[in-house]
């Protein structure tokens, strides 16, 4: 699985291919369980956790009410520190401005920090077209890129890998793209951590250009924020002489305080640690220390519509914790490719059909890929509510019409009418009740089997209530 997410098959049918795989859902279920337990002692240890959590909503909700004054703020303070600021509207123009800064520089190669924004416009496949090479240096990332895959997991993009599967492809794959895997590698992580840290070194001290992503972005500085737990991450911000970081929107804090608060409940959400192992953060250009061109894409691409939602919105606040995806009855048995984009899980199901509309199958699809069972809610530490937002999309969909809603509402017609007569009602009653034995055990059409082939149609009493009423009421 290769190339792009565009073009994939609705969840449904993602999804029956994907249960089928007992290798992936062993690996699902170990990963997911084994970091939703670590978060629950991580985020047990703060007895404000409710409190972080609603002073994190209420920022996030501020900011976005504000964003428009709060990003000419960032443009103001990027372009004070000696960086540049670019407006991108969509995915084609933030991958035409990133390739038109890196040919600028003379280079063909890149290094990259994991980054969402990047994987969400598909730009290491747009700057190959243009004849530039990207690497990307996350550990996940790098399985993913060496296995020609698609990532299934915001914070872990090879969850759905095992040792053995990626010793396998570092083995194939790593000198195909630089440095070979070491003779008799084998599938402790101790040996595979070690094999990738040498086949990334000769890019860090190679590169003269890199991409990065942003956690969050300081509108009182300018100063834009990754956190990481392995530090492949910093080399990409210090070591090239340019820097480019494609940010969405929506990543604004208005101010250092602020930050404090997210601080605090990413790490624990997300890998279960107090605090992340590398916190980096700069602001423009220094003399002597870093890059020394700077420059800033804010992305949209559909992050406007989004906002002027008022129910959808809430998915703004997202900080890519990835929390909701360990504890979704879902995403552990489907995994995160059959979601069809780089958002995966509770969170993907509600912030890519705003992203990119509900015109296709896949993206319709989405908002039903969930049992509204609640858990992403209890978890997520900006405390937006997935499952409120899933129904919001869903009468989306269903406004859109289509064969199955206008049955639908077709039914909801007839049965509104029935209801308002009741004799007519009554009759219905006592015809079903009379012909009991032959009513089929599973109803027709292959919309109604989806629903039948898994559940029991209930038994029509002998004789209706109406009935039994009139003769036990005395």
């Amino acid at each position: 699985m290769s190339g792009t997410f565009m073009g994939m098959p609705s969840f449904p049918k993602a999804a029956r291919d994907a249960v089928r795989d007992t290798t992936l859902r062993g690996n699902l279920r170990h990963a997911t369980h084994t970091i939703r337990a670590k978060r629950a002692g991580a985020v047990a240890e703060l007895e404000d956790w409710a409190r972080l959590r609603e002073a994190g909503k209420q920022i996030k909700d501020h900011t976005l009410r504000h964003l428009d004054r709060y990003l000419v703020r960032v443009e103001e303070a990027v372009t004070a520190a000696g960086g540049t600021v670019h407006w991108a509207a969509d995915a084609d123009e933030a991958n035409r401005i990133v390739a038109d800064l890196v040919r600028a520089t003379g280079e063909t190669e890149v290094v990259k920090v994991k980054s969402m924004a990047t994987q969400e416009i598909g730009l290491n496949e747009a700057l190959e077209k243009a004849g530039i090479r990207a690497y990307e240096t996350d550990l996940a990332e790098l399985i993913v890129q060496l296995g020609d895959d698609l990532p299934s997991h915001i914070l872990v993009p090879a969850i759905h890998r095992n040792r053995g599967e990626i010793r396998d492809i570092f083995r194939s794959e790593m000198g195909e793209w630089g440095r070979p895997a070491p003779e008799g590698l084998t599938d402790t992580p101790a040996e595979l951590a070690e094999a990738a840290r040498l086949h990334l070194r000769e890019k860090f001290l190679r590169a003269k250009v890199g991409i990065s992503g942003a956690n969050f972005v300081v509108a009182e500085t300018g100063t834009l924020v990754v956190v990481e737990s392995e530090g492949n991450g910093r080399m990409c911000l210090t070591l090239p002489e340019t820097l480019i970081s494609v940010v969405g929107i929506e990543k604004v804090v208005p101010t250092w305080r602020d930050l404090e608060v997210f601080l605090q409940t990413l790490p624990r959400s997300s890998t279960a640690e107090r605090m992340n192992p590398y916190t980096s953060m700069w602001t423009g250009t220094t003399d002597g220390d870093g890059p020394r061109n700077f420059h800033l894409v804010l992305l949209d691409n559909g992050r406007t519509d989004t906002l002027a939602d008022e129910v959808g919105r809430q998915a703004l606040r997202c900080i890519r914790c990835s929390a909701c995806l360990n504890v979704c009855p879902v995403y552990e048995r489907a995994g995160g490719h059959a979601y069809g984009s780089p958002y995966p899980g509770p969170i993907g199901a509600i912030l890519t059909p705003q992203l990119r509309g509900l015109t296709t199958e896949l993206d319709a699809s989405l908002p039903y890929a969930s049992s509204l069972c609640g858990a992403c809610y209890e978890v997520c530490p900006v405390a937006i509510d997935i499952p409120e937002v899933l129904v919001h999309l869903r009468e989306k969909v269903a406004d859109q019409g289509g064969k199955g809603h206008r049955l639908e509402k077709a039914a909801m017609r007839a049965a509104t009418w029935l209801l308002d007569h009741p004799a007519a009602l009554t009759a219905g009653e006592r015809l079903a009740s009379g012909t009991r034995k032959l009513h089929p055990e599973r109803l027709p059409g292959p919309g109604a089997r989806q629903w039948t082939d898994s559940r029991d149609l209930p038994d029509v009493p002998a004789q209706p209530f109406r009935d039994w009423w009139k003769k036990n009421r005395a």
